[in-house]
């Protein structure tokens, strides 16, 4: 837990000088105590990220559990409430099983997200000039969380790697995170938390830049259609913009990652141990159809339009709260 308490220390320092202050540094994000772009900025940003994505994807932990045993055997539990209730009966499982791994990875994951995505923003719109910037922000959008994620999963990976052989092993493969830790350790050397990076990077970067910059188009645009400037609206309307921008980028992400995530169930699934990747991915799509590879979208955009929406307004809210903007303006 070093990690994590390097990234929020002087975060929490700033909360103690707000806390002993009274307050009044946070009820106006105008004046508040925290100069934008800073160190101190940062830090915020990135504490902002670990408790938008640690606490929110904590909580779907039983419903990610049976979407991964059912994605490795689909013959195991027929639907999600009836692998719940199977799991509820069996001695020394539970629908929590890969939470502490879950809550670690991505709390380490939000950090490295929002704070990196705050730094590459601007760092890229510096680079390119202001004229530029503002002509072709989505680029530096793109750009920016993509850099982001990329540094964001080499923290997320050893605990993911912990997460997906918990959750996928009956009996689990390991109690604690740390006896997952130390046996990944033992068998296989601190490079075995690494063997999934590569697949790691190739779902969560598209699938982040996706959140963030129809995030910030849609915040734009919702603020445009309003016709009132930012400055107008409380901090709760504010919030309120973040969670909407949110839950519609959310349907975004959900859109565009839905094929690629159907295709992983299946591969999962029904892969033969004759076939190459790519000669089972051919086989599946021949099988199923176009049609088929969006099989579940509605359940989906559900699940993550919520999840993204809960995140922009539980980090936006926090920023607020330190006397900062909210994102997308």
């Amino acid at each position: 837990m070093a990690i994590a308490e390097a990234l929020t220390q002087p975060v929490k320092d700033q909360l103690d000088k707000i806390v002993k202050t009274g307050g009044s540094e946070a009820s106006s994000p105008k004046k508040g105590g925290i100069e934008l772009f800073s160190p101190q900025y940062y830090a915020a940003c990135t504490f902002g990220g670990i408790i938008a994505c640690g606490p929110t994807h904590s909580a779907v932990t039983p419903l990610d559990l049976v979407k991964c045993r059912r994605q490795v055997n689909p013959h195991l539990y027929k639907s999600n409430v009836q692998g719940w209730s199977t799991i509820l009966k069996t001695q020394g499982d539970s629908i929590f099983t890969g939470l502490g791994a879950t809550f670690i990875g991505y709390s380490l994951q939000g950090a490295g997200k929002y704070g990196f995505y705050e730094f590459f923003k601007k760092t890229y719109s510096d680079l390119v000039g202001p004229t530029n910037a503002k002509k072709y922000n989505t680029g530096v959008f793109l750009a920016a969380s993509a850099s982001a994620e990329f540094l964001a999963d080499i923290f997320l990976c050893p605990f993911e790697t912990i997460k997906v052989r918990t959750q996928t092993s009956i009996p689990p493969y390991a109690k604690t995170v740390f006896q997952g830790w130390s046996k990944v350790v033992a068998t296989e050397g601190f490079g075995g938390f690494y063997n999934g990076l590569v697949p790691l990077w190739a779902r969560q970067i598209p699938y982040t830049m996706v959140k963030f910059a129809s995030f910030e188009k849609t915040v734009e645009a919702i603020y445009k259609y309003l016709g009132k400037p930012v400055s107008s609206y409380s901090p709760i309307q504010q919030t309120g913009v973040s969670f909407l921008g949110g839950y519609i980028a959310g349907i975004f992400c959900a859109i565009v990652s839905h094929p690629a995530d159907v295709m992983v169930s299946k591969i999962n699934s029904d892969k033969k141990a004759t076939e190459s990747v790519g000669q089972a991915l051919g086989r599946i799509y021949g099988e199923i159809g176009f049609k088929g590879v969006w099989n579940g979208l509605p359940v989906r955009i559900l699940m993550i339009g919520t999840l993204t929406g809960f995140q922009w307004l539980i980090y936006d809210s926090f920023k607020v709260y330190v006397g900062l903007p909210t994102t997308g303006h």
